[in-house]
């Protein structure tokens, strides 16, 4: 049967335009994406079986074009479409805080950080440079490692927040193993890097680490 032959409130699109998007389902939101089927599938079949095929939304989201490509239903097209959607999303986070106060959107702040470093298959260190109103200047990719851990240099970092005058920063970084835990190296980097600051009077507001079940907010549990 056609998902126009459903009734109006089982379809995915009708569903989304009644009640919003977070009551749609997985398999929903993507069949919206994929916007038809194959034969002998509606959108929403081939959906459930990309799901099953990848294991989850967020397994397909960060397929590279070639693993992508592999999947019933899916090509270049929609590879560029999909890549296009993600950026927006970001685009629009950082938007929203370019806008505002990070210190008064931290949910924000995490939700852009994880938008830009969660699907990273090895270790990017990066930083949101503040004004002194705490509006967001920059952010910055600072360094990139292999997948156990990124080599971090406070006198790069007190260079790049020298060029942007920035007075305030917040540091982030993914874990690839998907667990936001902070080790040792990462408590003692964010203490190095306080104090490299602190020397030119500019604060370490918060240090993000980013992985699969979340993140870990320094601030928050009064490492900072």
């Amino acid at each position: 049967m056609a998902i126009t032959d459903w009734p109006a409130d089982e379809r995915p699109r009708e569903k989304l335009l009644k009640q919003g998007a977070t009551s749609l389902s997985d398999a929903e939101l993507l069949a919206i994406f994929l916007r038809t089927g194959v034969k002998g599938k509606t959108a929403v079949d081939l959906a459930r079986g990309l799901l099953s095929e990848f294991g989850s939304l967020r397994n397909i989201l960060r397929a590279d074009l070639q693993t992508f490509c592999v999947g019933e239903g899916l090509g270049a097209a929609k590879y560029a479409q999909l890549q296009a959607v993600l950026e927006m999303s970001r685009r629009h986070l950082q938007e929203k805080l370019s806008k505002g106060d990070a210190l008064c959107s931290p949910q924000d702040t995490q939700r852009f950080l994880h938008a830009c470093l969660a699907d990273y298959e090895h270790e990017v260190f990066a930083a949101v440079f503040l004004d002194n109103r705490h509006q967001v200047i920059k952010f910055k990719e600072l360094f990139i490692g292999t997948l156990d851990g990124a080599s971090v240099y406070p006198r790069e970092v007190v260079k790049q927040t020298l060029e942007l005058n920035a007075a305030a920063v917040i540091f982030a970084h993914n874990h690839p193993s998907g667990v936001s835990s902070p080790s040792e190296a990462d408590k003692k980097i964010t203490r190095q890097l306080k104090e490299a600051l602190a020397l030119i009077d500019v604060r370490v507001l918060d240090h993000f680490i980013i992985g699969e079940d979340g993140g870990f907010s320094f601030a928050e549990h009064g490492l900072i």
